[in-house]
């Protein structure tokens, strides 16, 4: 039987948070050489050939001009500001502190969902969100000191403006392809971002290629996925499974920085992926159940 409604997301969306931590590691690496800002035009400018190719192979290159243009535009702005935001924090966070404060996110969508999308968001849903938060807490158990600072807060704006991001997607959803969404704001992050860049734009290291090519490949999928999964999907059954961030930030840090978890971090990620297995038979048996 195929994978319909929600659980044909809740897949979708664990893509794209794979995807998604491996593109914040790469930019963690080089908020330490550019500005945030150039960061995130080239977050935009290593993405869009790959994204091109994607339309072409879509047939698809006769991208329709007749679109809700003030909502791509919101969703351009809004993801230029949360990438430089975001950028900019990781100079100061390591990626455990800035995604305990960015899983406010989930939160945020549930709650936008209510008056903007008219979902009607089940008891169960709250308590996977308030559990899987509860067990960011629990696994990161965040320095009380890193959420007054700067990059705090400037994590915390990333988080509401792509709580707001996600809405406006799924809104443009009902209308427009996803293939339309992925190209329209990958090149908005492009020109944007790379026109605001380019006052204090710094010359490209060359050892710094790999880098740039697992940038476009890990922000296009990850693009590409989280599209489709609020595409599919509730918003509100679909943002909880961002928390499963938390496994990729564990296996990034000890990986890369050389982090080893320890037993609240286990505990938390037990929690987390329990409240994410409960949705999941959740969904399926809803889906088993509207499929006939």
């Amino acid at each position: 039987m195929p994978m319909t409604g929600n659980l044909r997301s809740i897949l979708a969306m664990l893509v794209a948070m794979g995807s998604f931590s491996l593109m914040d590691a790469v930019l963690k690496t080089l908020a330490g050489s550019y500005p945030s800002m150039q960061v995130a035009a080239l977050r935009g400018l290593t993405s869009l050939p790959l994204v091109c190719a994607y339309v072409w192979w879509r047939r698809e290159v006769h991208l329709r001009l007749r679109l809700r243009w003030p909502l791509h535009l919101l969703r351009g702005v809004l993801g230029i500001a949360m990438l430089a935001l975001f950028t900019f924090s990781l100079r100061e966070l390591g990626l455990a502190e800035s995604y305990t404060i960015f899983f406010v996110a989930p939160l945020i969508i549930t709650m936008l969902s209510i008056p903007v999308l008219q979902e009607r968001v089940s008891l169960r849903h709250w308590v996977a969100i308030a559990v899987g938060l509860g067990g960011v807490l629990v696994a990161l158990r965040p320095d009380q000191d890193a959420f007054f600072s700067l990059s705090a807060i400037a994590v915390l704006m990333a988080a509401v403006f792509y709580a707001v991001s996600a809405i406006a997607g799924r809104v443009l959803c009902r209308t427009d392809a996803a293939v339309t969404l992925v190209f329209w704001t990958t090149a908005m992050w492009a020109v944007g971002a790379g026109a605001l860049a380019w006052p204090s734009w710094v010359p490209l290291d060359p050892s710094h290629g790999w880098l740039l090519m697992a940038l476009a490949v890990t922000g296009f999928f990850g693009q590409l996925a989280i599209t489709e999964a609020f595409r599919h999907g509730k918003a509100s059954a679909v943002a909880p499974f961002e928390y499963s961030a938390l496994a990729w930030a564990i296996l990034l840090d000890f990986t890369i920085w050389h982090i080893l978890p320890d037993r609240y971090t286990l505990l938390g990620g037990a929690i987390i992926i329990g409240s994410g297995i409960y949705l999941i038979r959740k969904e399926k048996v809803r889906d088993v159940t509207v499929a006939p």
